[in-house]
């Protein structure tokens, strides 16, 4: 199974200056573990995850006046639409993280999580109950 067919396509994008807060509504909103954070000034693409902002309010942080860009990761890895899962699941030991940003002729088209490869992984071989997909 390929990284395409575990992404989400839908992307959560937010700017550098959204607050932590502002961040952590929109993905709570969205049910999703990360935001891509693009930067028009630098031509950028960074990430912001959950554990990001968890970091920083355990940190002493006011999640209402810090910004996403002093929190965000920009030393990306991406995947690729045509990579194996295993594949991003190996980039994402390697690096001791959840989430890649999945690039496409040097544009983002989705999302892979750990949530979603391992959705894929036990599809079909374990049933599972909505309330412990609601979990996961």
């Amino acid at each position: 199974m390929l990284v395409r067919d575990a992404m989400s396509s839908v992307i959560l994008t937010i700017g550098p200056a959204h607050t932590l807060r502002q961040a952590a509504r929109l993905m709570s909103a969205r049910r999703v573990g990360s935001a891509v954070v693009l930067d028009p000034d630098t031509c950028g693409l960074g990430i912001l995850t959950e554990r990001d902002i968890l970091n920083a309010i355990g940190d002493g942080m006011n999640p209402d006046e810090e910004a996403a860009h002093a929190h965000t990761t920009t030393d990306v890895v991406f995947a690729a639409p045509e990579w194996t899962l295993e594949e991003a699941a190996a980039a994402m030991v390697r690096g001791g993280f959840r989430h890649l940003i999945v690039l496409d002729d040097q544009a983002p088209v989705g999302v892979v999580s750990v949530r979603d490869i391992i959705g894929c992984w036990t599809r079909g071989r374990v049933q599972v109950t909505a309330e412990q997909a609601a979990i996961v």
